[in-house]
């Protein structure tokens, strides 16, 4: 069983995909979230930090639409324009995941819809 998550707390799908969905009611995956602010549609883009912190908050409201939290996610992958920028987007991310730190993946990629700087896709578990 598929149930198709949609919040107003992050940015609509921007294409033919959902915010996230979640799996067999124990699994949640979220689509890939840029620094888009859900209530304007702006772009967060002016330092790594202050997109990292959006992004970060768009996942979360995806997560809590579908009855879990960052304490749940057992992965992250995070993409980035500019791994010269991985310590800054590091910081913020340690502010989000303290304890339970889930596994992740970082890459380098040539370009991010909208010119965002980072990206981050999550999965987590339902409780």
């Amino acid at each position: 069983m598929r149930t198709t998550i949609k919040t107003k707390n992050a940015p609509a799908a921007i294409g033919p995909y959902s915010q996230g969905v979640v799996f067999q009611g124990k699994l949640v995956y979220t689509a890939g979230q840029i620094p888009l602010n859900p209530q304007t549609g702006d772009l967060l883009n002016e330092n790594i930090q202050e997109a990292t912190k959006r992004v970060l908050e768009n996942v979360q409201a995806i997560l809590e639409e579908a009855g879990t939290s960052l304490a749940n996610v057992v992965k992250t992958t995070v993409f980035m324009t500019d791994l010269g920028e991985f310590a800054q987007m590091n910081e913020v991310y340690g502010q989000f995941f303290k304890d339970n730190l889930p596994a992740r993946s970082a890459v380098q990629v040539s370009a991010l819809p909208l010119g965002a700087r980072v990206e981050i896709e999550a999965v987590a578990l339902v409780k």
